[in-house]
């Protein structure tokens, strides 16, 4: 990565982007970090991520949601060097959106045209690159998911405000020239996880002796994906940008399903316990399968996913049990 680069990051005291700051400071890029560190799950955790990174050379953080276009634009107005930017931030959760679906608008839709009207007025910019999600599948039923399929049937209102921002990307690289790339990952887990996404749920049950519940017993299956190879998957296109107009979407996944019953019998292997497992009915919000075709991404920058699930998780709950006091 060139020594001129500087890097905007939305979402900095995010699981992934907490990681993507700390791999470009371990570059010597500088970072500017934006977060709101929102009460959506714990704000320690939020701020345990970002006591490495502002101890660092090179990061400043700047606290303020993404929402309020004038508070973004006065901010980012300081920093015209900017090179990149990483946009991150978002209001995650799929079944959170069938409760407050306003907060989706809010951060994911409105949030993206406030980052890209941004970053259309920075005169160094060379490449955005922001996250999407593989909730924008929906209801597909061919596997594995390519970028080609058609994304017009969403499960989720999650999955619809991601697409929206992906067709808001796709319109300013066309108005604006700005050359874009969104990655669509696929559900990421490791150390410093989010305690709303399930395998960090199931580790806390199990660990306490609680049942676990499964959807769907032994057909459902995510393409778990490890925090270190997504890492590797941005830093990969960053300084790989498309022609100037051009907003290309990427998989981002291990290319590789396993079944969360299969998940939940490593972590309970790992903790040293038995995992008491409930099966009800999934959720209509809820996809059966997830599987990512990463042929697009390597053929751009020679990204492979290498952390294999077992080893992966056996990371994530030595990390956990350290965090937890376990």
């Amino acid at each position: 990565m060139s020594n001129k680069m500087k890097v905007l990051l939305t979402g900095a005291a995010g699981f992934i982007g907490a990681h993507v700051a700390q791999a470009l400071l371990n570059r010597g890029v500088p970072v500017v970090g934006i977060d709101n560190l929102n009460a959506y799950y714990d704000p320690g955790l939020k701020r345990a991520r970002l006591k490495a990174l502002c101890d660092a050379p090179g990061f400043e953080l700047i606290e303020l949601d993404i929402g309020v276009p004038d508070a973004l634009a006065s901010a980012v107005c300081a920093h015209q060097d900017v090179t990149h930017v990483v946009h991150l931030a978002a209001q995650a959760g799929v079944r959170h959106s069938m409760i407050d679906p306003y907060a989706y608008v809010h951060t994911n839709m409105q949030g993206q045209v406030a980052v890209l009207e941004c970053a259309r007025r920075l005169p160094k910019l060379q490449h955005v690159v922001y996250a999407s999600s593989s909730s924008v599948y929906g209801r597909n039923r061919s596997l594995p998911f390519r970028e080609s399929d058609p994304v017009d049937v969403p499960g989720s209102f999650y999955a619809v405000s991601k697409r929206a921002a992906e067709l808001t990307s796709e319109s300013y690289a066309h108005l604006f020239g700005l050359p874009q790339t969104g990655l669509r990952f696929f559900t990421v887990y490791g150390p410093w996880g989010r305690p709303d996404m399930a395998y960090y749920g199931f580790a806390h049950a199990i660990a306490s002796g609680e049942p676990v519940t499964l959807y769907a017993g032994s057909e459902l299956a995510r393409d778990f994906t490890y925090i270190d190879d997504v890492v590797g998957a941005v830093l990969g296109v960053l300084d790989r940008p498309p022609e100037a107009g051009v907003a290309r979407l990427l998989n981002v996944g291990n290319d590789s399903p396993c079944t969360v019953r299969h998940l939940i019998g490593l972590l309970a292997r790992e903790l040293g316990r038995d995992a008491l497992i409930t099966d009800v009915p999934r959720p209509g919000s809820d996809m059966l399968r997830t599987w990512a075709a990463v042929e697009d991404i390597r053929a751009i920058s020679g990204w492979m996913p290498a952390m294999p699930f077992d080893e992966g998780i056996a990371r994530f709950v030595a990390w956990f049990r350290a965090y937890e006091g376990l």
